[in-house]
């Protein structure tokens, strides 16, 4: 296929200093060409990750010893995104000008981005690309929750379950066979049902003290604020918890929590930090299972990109069911 012609600006949505989302304004810049190996891509759906609060926050503050320490060194927000390939730079073979695909890439929030085609999954004809948005980040870091485990037959709590690793961790477990405990706030109880949970708790009135002892193969926790002590009499003899989120002080974070977890382990129960990097072949399987239908992504809203601050204003509030979703 010819390559289309493009215009010679584009809209992209960034910020120059640290802050909320009010400091995220659209400008116009010059349209980027792909360099080897890479591909631009007409952006048609973003999903927001809660990565992206903390990296336009910059909280907590270790975070900017990597990405910036006055100012962020990225300044365009989002990492997920699915779209049309447009134009392909020199020595990629597995994509051409039309193809649609899904991945993850910086700077997102764009009419274009410029993304290394090693990172892109193809989409089957048929699969919306704001579902299929939803997947890089948050179903690479369900998988690796959910790795190392025989979920056949085994219980599985979700701690933390309503947001968007939560509901495809859900989705996830149950599908391989577990009987899912979830917990989560009241809106997101029938939502995870119809997920596949067996049980949803809401936190606000079941804390998670309350919930059975010695019981679970496998704690996910996602939402970062359950004492460890408290987890880990939650699981049976052998049982895992992974840890997905965490929250802390505003200079180190979730660090501290992490350490503590590593002397944490009593009587073979143990914890394991979970550390997900997004990779085509993992998003591959997952656009498979979203294509068959086992997989349903849940999109709380889709907001245009001409209103991009307002979507991640939205994630910022700490409150979202699922996914957020800009759509071109």
């Amino acid at each position: 296929m010819t390559e289309p012609t493009l215009p010679a600006t584009m809209t992209v949505w960034r910020q120059d200093r640290y802050g909320t989302a009010a400091t995220v304004t659209s400008r116009a810049v010059p349209m980027p060409a792909p360099g080897p190996g890479e591909v631009l891509v007409r952006t048609e759906a973003v999903s927001i990750n809660s990565g992206d609060i903390h990296l336009m926050q910059g909280s907590p503050r270790m975070v900017r010893l990597f990405f910036g320490i006055r100012r962020p060194r990225i300044r365009g927000r989002g990492m997920d995104l699915a779209g049309v390939v447009v134009a392909v730079g020199t020595g990629v073979d597995a994509l051409a000008v039309g193809d649609r695909v899904v991945g993850a890439g910086t700077e997102t929030l764009a009419e274009h981005v410029v993304v290394a085609a090693s990172a892109l999954t193809v989409l089957p004809d048929g699969v919306d690309p704001a579902d299929a948005a939803c997947l890089p980040v948050a179903g690479n870091t369900a998988v690796v929750a959910l790795a190392g485990r025989d979920l056949a037959g085994s219980r599985v709590l979700v701690v933390g379950a309503g947001g968007g690793v939560g509901t495809l961790t859900v989705q996830l477990a149950a599908a391989r066979g577990a009987k899912v405990w979830a917990t989560c706030g009241a809106r997101a109880e029938a939502t995870l049902a119809g997920l596949g949970a067996a049980h949803t708790v809401d936190y606000r009135t079941v804390p998670v003290s309350d919930l059975p002892r010695d019981h679970f193969d496998l704690v996910v926790d996602i939402a970062g604020l359950t004492p460890l002590p408290m987890l880990r009499e939650r699981l049976r003899a052998g049982g895992v918890v992974a840890l997905v989120g965490g929250e802390g002080g505003a200079i180190l974070g979730p660090i501290p929590r992490l350490v503590r977890s590593v002397f944490a382990r009593r009587r073979g129960r143990r914890f394991r930090p979970v550390t997900a990097t997004t990779k085509s072949a993992v998003t591959a399987e997952l656009v498979d299972l979203l294509a068959r239908g086992i997989l349903t992504p849940v999109i709380q809203r889709r907001v245009p990109l001409t209103d991009a601050a307002a979507a991640l204003a939205h994630v910022e509030e700490g409150h979202t069911v699922g996914k957020v979703v800009v759509v071109a």
